[in-house]
């Protein structure tokens, strides 16, 4: 009997362990394609505001709505603890990101103001992306500078 429990427990630990790792594998992958969605539209915009590519209204402001979207979301379940570049692979997120985590809450908030900027400035004209984006870059490299690993 008391080989039946302890192998029962054995096999609940290793099958709850595996199931821990697959969640955290989708929310690895979630915000890495909220940042993939972010490139993809800030590079929309600064095609535009650099001249490489045809300002549109339109897409430009579909790319800001997509921007505020993106803003929109729920971090906290997008950042388990000990998701850092330090304990697992495939990921530059520091570990100072989950003893700071205000800060970062606080700079995601900064980068959602200034996403919100940019969906008012985008359908105005090619002249005021520019500003806008030089904003937005500068929530983002707030973040990076501090609770990223460099390439």
């Amino acid at each position: 009997m008391k080989k039946t429990l302890t192998l029962l427990a054995a096999v609940a630990t290793l099958g709850s362990t595996a199931a821990y790792a697959q969640d955290f594998e989708a929310q690895l992958k979630a915000r890495q394609g909220q940042f993939r969605i972010m490139a993809i539209n800030l590079g929309i915009l600064g095609g535009m505001a650099r001249g490489a590519v045809e300002y549109d209204a339109e897409a430009a402001q579909a790319a800001a709505d997509s921007l505020v979207g993106v803003s929109m979301v729920n971090q906290a379940p997008l950042w388990p603890e000990g998701s850092d570049s330090m304990s697992i692979d495939g990921t530059r997120a520091m570990p100072a990101m989950w003893e700071n985590l205000p800060d970062v809450l606080e700079k995601w908030g900064a980068f959602g103001a200034a996403a919100a900027e940019m969906q008012t400035a985008a359908a105005t004209g090619v002249e005021a992306i520019g500003p806008a984006l030089g904003k937005m870059g500068g929530t983002c490299k707030a973040c990076h500078d501090t609770y990223r690993t460099p390439e």
